[in-house]
């Protein structure tokens, strides 16, 4: 199935790696999202169960082992055009996680990556998604609106 213009929404998986007060984020190469940092992640495979799929992509993109600690999330995240077609459509299941074993090393979809503090990755350019993850579980402070819900 395509990305780009998709006949059905995508199962995606994601995780918020935590260590030592940081968050491990990775700058997209591709859209969506180009240039910007988000949570690393990607497609569920045909056949594939959500928790293995999470572990399987961490480990593909970031080089990481992982522990999954809880379920954050289940996002939709769509994406129109200008004309208003639907250019992305994805089911995003997102988890909270800790390394286990590796060293982080980034493989062709990630131009960069780092472990980021709270303050760090408030100033970072990060995918609406993300942002949202971060302030979810606490890492990154609600929007001053959000405060009172």
């Amino acid at each position: 199935m395509k990305r780009e213009y998709p006949k059905y929404p995508l199962a995606a998986v994601g995780a918020v790696l935590k260590k030592g007060g940081r968050v491990l984020l990775v700058k997209r190469r591709f859209d969506p999202g180009k240039g910007k940092w988000s949570i690393p992640g990607g497609l569920v495979e045909l056949g594939e169960r959500v928790k293995d799929a999470v572990k399987r992509e961490i480990y593909e993109e970031v080089g990481l082992e992982i522990k999954l600690v809880k379920l954050i999330d289940v996002i939709d995240n769509i994406t129109r055009d200008e004309d208003g077609r639907i250019r992305y459509h994805y089911i995003l299941v997102d988890y909270l996680a800790v390394p286990t074993k590796g060293v982080p090393r980034r493989n062709k979809e990630v131009l960069d990556l780092g472990w980021f503090t709270p303050e760090e990755a408030a100033k970072l350019n990060l995918t609406k998604t993300s942002r949202h993850l971060l302030r979810k579980i606490g890492f990154l402070k609600p929007k001053k609106d959000d405060r009172s819900k």
